[in-house]
C-alpha cells in the first residue's frame, strides 16, 4: 500500500507488500525490498538500498513506569544519499542518517540520534535515544550504545560493546549522562563504559575493559576497572 501523497524520484524499485504511509519523499535510484513500512513524513535521499522486514519513521511509546517519556512530536526521520539499510532494522523518527551510511541487519536507532557520513552500525547494534555519532565511526556486532552518549569522529567500537548512562539504576529523576568518546579513540571488544566517563583523543581501552573514569589523551587501559597499561 502507497499513500498517494508520496513523492517518489526516478527510478524506485519497491517490493512486494511494502507499506508507505503519506507524506513521505523518497530520492532517486532507491530500492525498498519486500515487506518493509516506512512511516508518515520519513525522508529518504537518492540511491538509498533497504531491505527486507525493516521498519523506518517509529514513533516511540511508553508506559506508566517509564521515567523519562519520549517526546510524541518530533521531526520526520531523514536519511540522506547512498545509505545502505539491513533486513529487519528499526529506526525511529527524529533521527538523522548521513550519506554513505551502512546499518547492519537486525540494528534498532531510537528517536534523536545523529549520524555522521560513511559511518557503520553493525548487526544488532541497539542505539538508544539522544545520542550524537561523528562520521567515519565504526561500532561492530551487537554492541549497546546508551542514551545520551557522544562519540566524534574516526572512533572504532569492537563487538559487544556495552555502556550505560544512569548511576543509580533508576533510583531517581536526575540528569542522564552516556560516555564521550573523543576523536580517533578506540574500544576493544566486550569493553564496558560506566555513565558519564571521558575517553580520550586517540586513547586505547582493552578488551572486555570495565571502565569507571576518565580515560587520557592516548592512554591505553586493560582490566577490570580498567588500569593505564604500563610501558
Amino acid at each position: 500500500m502507497i499513500d498517494k501523497s508520496v513523492v517518489t524520484g526516478k527510478n524506485v524499485q519497491i517490493g512486494q507488500n511494502v507499506v508507505i504511509e503519506k507524506d513521505v519523499v523518497i530520492g532517486d535510484h532507491v530500492t525498498i525490498n519486500h515487506q518493509t513500512v516506512i512511516k508518515e513524513g520519513t525522508i529518504i535521499g537518492n540511491y538509498v538500498q533497504i531491505e527486507e522486514f525493516t521498519v523506518l519513521g517509529s514513533a516511540p511509546f511508553t508506559n506508566k513506569k517509564m521515567v523519562r517519556k519520549p517526546h510524541q512530536k518530533l521531526p520526520p526521520l531523514s536519511i540522506g544519499s547512498h545509505v545502505n539499510i539491513g533486513s529487519n532494522c528499526v529506526i525511529y523518527k527524529g533521527t538523522n542518517i548521513s550519506d554513505g551510511v551502512l546499518i547492519g541487519d537486525l540494528a534498532s536507532i531510537r528517536e534523536n540520534v545523529n549520524i555522521g557520513n560513511h559511518t557503520i552500525v553493525g548487526r544488532n547494534v541497539i542505539i538508544e535515544h539522544h545520542t550524537n555519532i561523528g562520521k567515519n565511526v565504526t561500532i561492530q556486532t551487537s554492541s549497546y550504545v546508551t542514551a545520551d552518549m557522544m562519540i566524534e569522529d574516526d572512533v572504532f567500537i569492537g563487538p559487544c560493546f556495552a555502556s550505560a548512562n544512569d548511576k543509580y539504576m533508576g533510583a531517581g529523576n536526575y540528569e542522564y549522562q552516556g560516555p564521550i568518546l573523543k576523536k580517533g579513540a578506540r574500544i576493544g571488544s566486550n569493553a564496558t563504559l560506566l555513565p558519564g566517563v571521558i575517553i580520550g583523543k586517540g586513547a586505547i581501552v582493552g578488551a572486555g575493559a570495565v571502565v569507571t573514569k576518565n580515560v587520557e589523551k592516548k592512554e591505553t587501559v586493560v582490566g577490570n576497572p580498567a588500569r593505564k597499561l604500563n610501558g
